[in-house]
């Protein structure tokens, strides 16, 4: 009957219109990561400000930014004027490549949601001839891994902006050496909370490690054959070198 074909077509048209918006935010959060690696790449802290919802926020280092104004004291008032003396681009001589690779990105239903879990590979350093007074200002160059878990929403005005940026550096080497040399915490986390400290964060997290311990930061999405969480195991031997440490520091 004309009803029933025109209900089916009606039907499918629905199917693509749903699957079209979800296509379409897939291209465009890549799209939106993808820009925010260039943009740290060159410095453009400003402008990465730009990128986030007014309520956003980072999760980095084992402390969370708040709000724009907790994004800014992250990028602006910590990374700039410890990176490039405060300025908003890139200075000769100061490396800090993010190439953004293996993002998998999933779409809420609602169309104004967006999940990513991509990898950053970081190349970075300062050139001998570029030096400055403090000691983090000194001729160096080291290797840097790590994954993003975000989360992204879609505003009134049709553009995604990113709502959490959950960047979780795994690991470190010194050119020189390797990872096989990299020791414990290669970079301090965070321990002093805004406005204590004034380019601090807003609180702390308590599950945070670097190299060379090793597990696995959660997973967004369920596996999609068997629909299951995927967790990973903890080896026994890591989980009793973990207790003996823990017992060796508190004596």
């Amino acid at each position: 009957m004309a009803e029933d074909r025109i209900a089916a077509l009606e039907a499918k048209l629905a199917d693509m219109e749903r699957r079209l918006t979800v296509r379409e935010g897939e291209l465009d959060v890549k799209k939106l990561q993808y820009l925010y690696g260039y943009l740290i790449d060159k410095c453009m802290y400003n402008e990465v400000v730009d990128l986030f919802a007014d309520d956003g926020e980072v999760r980095f280092f084992g402390g969370v930014w708040k709000g724009k104004e907790g994004v800014r004291r992250l990028y602006v008032e910590r990374f700039q004027k410890r990176f490039t003396y405060g300025n908003n681009g890139p200075i000769d001589g100061f490396l800090l490549d993010h190439p953004q690779i293996q993002t998998i990105i999933d779409i809420d239903a609602d169309g104004k949601t967006a999940r990513l879990r991509g990898r950053s590979t970081m190349q970075a350093g300062r050139h001998k001839d570029y030096e400055g007074d403090e000691p983090h200002l000194k001729a160096r160059q080291w290797w840097e891994g790590g994954l993003y878990e975000n989360t992204y929403v879609k505003g009134d005005d049709g553009k995604w902006r990113i709502k959490c940026l959950n960047y979780f550096p795994h690991w470190h080497a010194d050119f020189e050496k390797g990872w096989a040399y990299t020791p414990e915490e290669y970079v301090p986390f965070p321990k002093v909370l805004y406005p204590e400290d004034p380019s601090g964060p807003d609180a702390l997290i308590e599950d945070h490690w670097l190299w060379p311990t090793h597990k696995l930061l959660p997973f967004h999405m369920k596996h999609p054959i068997t629909g299951q969480e995927m967790v990973a195991q903890r080896w026994q031997g890591d989980e009793e070198r973990t207790r003996k440490k823990a017992a060796a520091k508190a004596g």
